[in-house]
């Protein structure tokens, strides 16, 4: 199942984190189609940091994803889960097989990790970096800097519902959207305090539904406005339906600071802002839960057209990688990471962010970063 540098799993601790201890053990999940190329990069300038920094990292990789299902029947083995409970965060490539029928991979590992791990949290920040072109225009770094929150175990997603008559003209599919008081909660709570930390604008807006889902989100404006006043009264409270914050993401970008909102619409706004800070091959996120094991991602998917080609365009990997240092309370190698990816967009040599058309291979954007940080 994994194959580790060092073996010795028997001292793997569980879970607390100690931030900033400057040795992690990180489980490298590389998966499907290009997923390995573009984690391997960004393996490749944790390394370097390793040199530079002072840290030390021992990364152990996992097989799983199609190949493995096609061949075992497998998803993720509960022994496979018992093991990355031990690890200090893990790093992921992309899970989808083309061979795979959709909805195996994503529910058996991606959804099953979230729900199992409890990273109840889906960190996306929209950044457009300078060197970097967005669809919006007139819209520049400045103005496309903003993070989105999304609940991560709970809603739609959660799967509560079912299928009668299955097959037949009366068939009847249902899949309802649950949340718990708690759930919401500690979502808010996370979203307030990282506002508050990031003190940029001091601004929280939540993104819902009010006067349709009148259940769903009565629940979360509530409980943003009660916990709002309560505990963060510096920081103003926005509220946009959806389809508004979809609009203003594309027409007043400059307006959000930190969005919050529920898992499926996080689900399809955090898209939307991939989109505008210059496409898939930029944008990176993280599924944490605060006081257990997180998960870096590349937000695009596994590209399978391109695999072995050695031009899928990396950077949201690296970027991946430094949204996990910062996590692990590297902060100071994780701003090191991203100057170094700035440095690179702003000499030219990258061309763009699609996938054959950078003027660079994968690995020489690894290469290049790794002996530039």
């Amino acid at each position: 199942m994994a194959k580790s540098l060092t073996e010795d799993k028997s001292k793997q601790q569980a879970v607390a984190v100690p931030k900033g201890k400057r040795s992690y053990k990180i489980a490298v999940m590389g998966g499907d189609g290009t997923g390995p190329e573009v984690v391997r990069e960004g393996v490749k300038v944790l390394h370097a940091l390793e040199k530079s920094a002072g840290l030390s990292f021992e990364f152990t990789d996992f097989d799983l994803g199609g190949a493995r299902y096609l061949k075992t029947g497998e998803t993720l083995p509960e022994t496979a889960l018992a093991e990355l409970k031990k690890f200090d965060a893990i790093y992921l490539g992309a899970i989808g097989h083309p061979d795979v029928k959709p909805g195996i991979l994503e529910k058996g590992v991606l959804l099953r990790l979230r729900f199992e791990l409890d990273q109840y949290i889906n960190l996306r920040p929209v950044k457009l970096y300078p060197g970097v072109e967005t669809p919006i225009k007139d819209k520049g770094p400045e103005q496309i800097d903003y993070v989105v929150i999304r609940e991560n175990t709970g809603g739609i997603y959660t799967g509560v519902g079912g299928v009668n008559m299955k097959n037949t003209p009366q068939e009847v599919a249902v899949q309802s959207a649950v949340y718990s008081r708690f759930q919401v909660d500690r979502c808010l709570r996370y979203a307030f305090e990282y506002t508050r930390a990031r003190n940029k604008r001091k601004t929280l807006a939540l993104c819902g539904k009010t006067n349709v889902l009148t259940f769903l989100f009565d629940l979360w404006e509530r409980a943003f406005h009660e916990m709002g006043a309560k505990d963060y009264s510096e920081i103003r409270r926005d509220y946009y339906h959806v389809d508004a914050t979809c609009m203003w993401m594309v027409k007043n970008p400059e307006w959000f600071d930190v969005i919050v909102t529920d898992n499926m619409f996080g689900d399809i706004i955090t898209d939307l802002g991939a989109m505008t800070q210059g496409g898939m091959g930029i944008a990176a996120g993280g599924n944490i839960n605060p006081d257990g094991v997180s998960m870096f991602e590349p937000i695009g998917g596994s590209a399978p057209k391109y695999t072995g080609k050695n031009v899928i365009n990396p950077l949201a990997a690296i970027c991946a990688g430094g949204m996990m240092l910062d996590h692990l309370g590297e902060r100071e190698a994780a701003q090191r990471l991203e100057n170094t990816v700035v440095k690179l967009l702003q000499s030219g040599k990258m061309k763009s962010m699609s996938a054959g058309k950078m003027g660079m291979s994968t690995s020489d954007v690894g290469d290049w970063i790794a002996s530039n940080i």
